[in-house]
């Protein structure tokens, strides 16, 4: 039967719109398809013994003696280097290894008590030398009866430069404003500058090295092997090797050395083979006395004359710059968060009375943290700040016993700088951390790291290069004062890294706050942006809290 008129065809429903097409899936990540990726770690998680733990006595005392002898080794290249060219005999070198040893045990206990906090060994400071060279360079043209009459008058005008120069960091430090300079860093500063804390002292490494390879060779090659594979064969060899086969590896190396020594090896060879290879050439075993207490005005009254204590204000900046970039690199590997600016200004202001102190006890040159006791830290895997303590009591000891202290500083120099072929690379490297807490994929940041690093190597390679045999740098103008200044600055490289670095990364547009890793770094800012602050750098026995609130 066919369909009747009454029924009706009703149109089809009207299609739903399409929904929009969806936008193409991205590509699966590759990092993740390929392994993990990491996490930011504030802390190092790695050390076996962080700031505020301590191993057991007996290691702490093997340590700690590691530190005095890793810190042995840059103040006898000081004093070798600087006091014959001051007309200081033998035994004057003998007294001023003694002084610069006293005061450095005096300075870091001072500063890991009621200064950074951090198990930083404050050393003598490479930067100074340049102001000793116009001090020397001035009394080479006067008269005097004798070479050591030449040497007292040249450390007695040391000494007043000193005394005025500390005055600059007191100044800087106690009124905080080092502590508002360093509100203006970012990670992508502190990277450059703590790298070329520890590349900016390539020199130390393997040129030295090269000058007794037979020596320092092996040294290298047998505390990598020593330190890292051959702790693989047993647990209890793992222990040992780790934290002590710095000690072995120089007591392996020195009787090598001193075999060779005896033997003849270098009887016939030129004199700067024996200075730097034979294990007798330091003659400090005949000339230090047994006993000598370091005291105040040993040299005589201080001299203080304008033109040096304008030279020697350079090194007092310069010196504050590099203890900053090293404190970085101690929290880093002692397992502390990154110091606040209270902090670093106290440090700081606590260096210059370090530094008044040594002008008045008749130090050579001033302190600053020491990168490759820093270095010892990551080696170790252990940054107890109680092992650096027990360290200034050896320090103690051997700048008053000198016939004692002699006998280790004769250990030849190529050695010390095997070691710092490994201490001072570490150190580099903890500074490539800070990198994690910015963003590394960002042009602006790229751009920032480069400059910095490259001018921070090339800028001080040139005003090094360009220094003649008797110190006068690149600028020379009529006023001395102003050329040691500026030769002095520009020949440190962690001082231009964050001169250049702070510069560019506070003056270039970043798309984000985020990409310069500021989130991360403001807290650490303020003494109370972290709750770990309180933990890692507060002063000991409740000393804070009869402090006024402005020093904390």
């Amino acid at each position: 039967m066919g369909e009747t008129e009454n029924h009706h065809h009703h149109p089809p429903p009207p299609q739903a719109a399409a929904p929009p097409a969806a936008p193409p899936a991205a590509p699966p990540s590759l990092a993740l398809s390929r392994g993990p990726t990491w996490t930011p770690a504030e802390q190092l998680h790695q050390l076996q013994y962080c700031i505020h733990s301590n191993p057991s006595w007996p290691q702490a005392l093997l340590l700690a003696f590691q530190h005095y002898i890793v810190n042995l080794g840059t103040t006898v290249l000081i004093a070798s280097n600087i006091v014959p060219l001051m007309g200081g005999t033998h035994g004057d070198k003998a007294r001023v290894i003694q002084a610069l040893l006293f005061m450095s045990s005096i300075n870091t206990l001072l500063q890991t008590l009621i200064g950074s906090r951090l198990p930083t060994v404050m050393g003598a400071s490479i930067a100074y030398t340049l102001p000793l060279f116009s001090i020397i360079n001035d009394y080479n043209d006067e008269d005097f009866a004798s070479p050591h009459d030449r040497f007292v008058h040249s450390m007695r005008t040391i000494q007043g430069s000193m005394i005025v120069s500390s005055f600059l960091n007191i100044i800087l430090g106690y009124g905080r404003a080092w502590g508002e300079l360093t509100r203006f860093f970012s990670p992508i500063v502190v990277v450059p500058v703590v790298c070329l804390v520890g590349l900016g002292l390539f020199a130390r490494g393997f040129p030295l090295l090269g000058n007794c390879v037979e020596i320092g060779l092996p040294m290298l090659i047998l505390l990598m092997i020593c330190q890292q594979y051959l702790k693989r064969i047993h647990s209890r060899a793992h222990l040992i090797l780790e934290r002590f086969a710095l000690l072995l590896c120089i007591g392996i190396v020195w009787a090598f050395a001193a075999i060779l020594t005896v033997s003849g090896a270098y009887n016939n060879v030129k004199p700067a083979t024996k200075q730097s290879c034979r294990t007798d050439r330091s003659f400090l075993m005949s000339s230090a006395p047994w006993i000598k207490i370091p005291y105040p005005f040993q040299w005589g009254t201080p001299i203080f004359r304008a033109s040096h204590v304008f030279g020697m204000l350079g090194a007092a900046l310069v010196s504050s710059a590099e203890s900053t970039g090293t404190f970085f690199a101690a929290a880093r590997l002692s397992g502390a968060t990154a110091p606040p600016a209270h902090v670093l200004s106290r440090s700081i202001g606590l260096q210059g009375i370090g530094m008044l102190l040594e002008g008045l006890f008749g130090s050579l040159v001033g302190t600053t943290a020491s990168v490759e006791n820093v270095g010892l830290l990551g080696l170790t895997h252990i940054g107890s700040r109680r092992v650096v303590q027990i360290s200034t009591a050896f320090m103690i000891f051997f700048s008053i016993f000198g016939k004692f202290g002699a006998f280790f500083a004769s250990i030849p120099l190529p050695i010390f700088a095997a070691i710092y072929c490994i201490l001072l690379g570490i150190v580099a490297a903890s500074g490539i951390t800070f990198i994690q807490f910015a963003n590394s994929n960002s042009m602006r940041n790229i751009y920032v790291l480069g400059v910095s690093l490259f001018l921070g190597l090339s800028i001080p390679q040139y005003f090094v290069t360009s220094r003649t045999f008797d110190g006068h740098g690149p600028v020379r103008t009529n006023a001395v004062w102003f050329n040691d200044i500026l030769n002095t600055i520009f020949s440190s490289h962690a001082t231009v890294a964050i001169i250049v670095g702070t510069l560019l990364d506070n003056t270039l547009e970043a798309n984000h706050v985020e990409d310069r890793g500021i989130p991360w770094w403001k807290p650490f800012q303020h003494s109370k942006g972290d709750v770990r602050t309180e933990e890692f750098y507060s002063y000991p026995l409740r000393i804070n809290e009869y402090l006024p609130s402005r020093f904390l």
